[in-house]
């Protein structure tokens, strides 16, 4: 099958390698769609490695059970499922805690695991979900990781309230995801980024309010002077250490900074301030696979827009171009195609 394999940091290219096959407790997907991520370009520019080398990339999968390995009672083939992003052991103390999306064991596909960038991919049952026939079975796959990542974010870790004034840092895929949750959670939502057609899908997406940080000198004493003090929460989407700054810099007496976006760059935070104005600052990785179901079940009932997230789809020929237009800022999210020609 063809598949792009990552094999040294940096290095990533299409290859001829041979199809996986199912084990115990296993299902064998045909992929149908998966979504480039932010992730994937962590690896590719900026050196991170993988946990397995060489690996195949890809962490946001649908697609079609191809066949099942011994013990799996859960699907048969043909059935439409989504793979989340992370699988998890169950047995840890996080796991038994509720806590599943930091797993002291987890396993990424593209990362732990070959990913979704190929024809297929093998999967355990247990963590698999079936996606109803309302979903569009290619746009589902950014449920994997695109919109449940956030849903996590503003749900659990920053508990975003009805009448809480929230500002979104950063509307690229996971950043206008968690504009729409928050906009559902009945928030006042403000978006920050320096596009200003996202700003304008920022507001298709539930936003009441934009902010081109561009257009002002100091975004932070802006965002305070909208807010009359301050902003309750601030979601930092983007994984830049002056963007983080800046969240931080925007919360009211007594608000709360959740960094979603990744830096492997440190961040400097006045703590005095964090002591004085009983600021609160926690991060947020993933999602739990108990709230799959619930994202999954918002999407179906149309509560939660999928479709317009997709603005790019490629095949798995060209799936560099798919990487460039990350790069380079353009759309909310790529979709590859393996099955599909060049």
């Amino acid at each position: 099958m063809k598949a792009l394999l990552l094999e040294s940091p940096g290095k990533a290219q299409l290859r001829e390698v041979a199809s996986p096959e199912p084990g115990r407790g296993e299902i064998l997907v045909r992929v149908t769609a998966c979504g480039v991520c932010h992730t994937d370009l962590h690896y590719l520019d900026h050196g991170v490695p993988t946990f397995k080398s060489p690996v195949i990339l890809g962490h946001e999968v649908s697609g079609t059970v191809a066949g099942c390995g011994a013990e799996v009672e859960k699907f048969r083939e043909g059935d439409r499922v989504l793979l989340p992003a992370v699988f998890t052991c169950g047995a840890c103390r996080m796991c038994r805690t509720g806590r599943e999306n930091i797993c002291q064991q987890m396993k990424m596909l593209g990362n732990h695991l070959d990913g979704g960038f190929a024809e297929y991919v093998v999967a355990p049952a247990k963590d698999c979900f079936a996606l109803p026939a309302e979903i569009p079975l290619a746009e589902g796959c950014l449920i994997g990781d695109a919109l449940t990542t956030p849903y996590h974010a503003v749900k659990h870790r920053a508990r975003v309230q009805l009448g809480d004034v929230v500002a979104v840092f950063g509307c690229g895929g996971v950043g206008m995801n968690a504009v729409q949750f928050a906009a559902l959670a009945g928030a006042h939502v403000i978006a920050v980024d320096i596009d200003d057609h996202k700003l304008e899908l920022a507001r298709r997406f539930g936003a009441r309010d934009t902010l081109n940080v561009r257009a002002v000198e100091r975004p932070e004493k802006e965002l305070k002077k909208r807010t009359g003090g301050g902003v309750d929460i601030a979601l930092e989407a983007i994984g830049k250490p002056e963007t983080i700054r800046l969240a931080y810099d925007s919360v009211r007496v007594g608000g709360r900074l959740c960094v979603v976006g990744y830096s492997a760059e440190p961040v400097t935070l006045p703590f005095s301030k964090m002591m004085f104005y009983e600021l609160e600052v926690v991060g947020s990785l993933g999602c739990r696979p108990a709230d799959y179901p619930e994202v999954i079940e918002l999407v179906r009932s149309g509560r939660v827009a999928l479709g317009p997230l997709v603005t790019a789809r490629y095949p798995l020929e060209k799936i560099h171009e798919g990487f460039d237009a990350l790069r380079a800022g353009q759309g909310l999210r790529s979709i590859v195609l393996p099955g599909k020609a060049a």
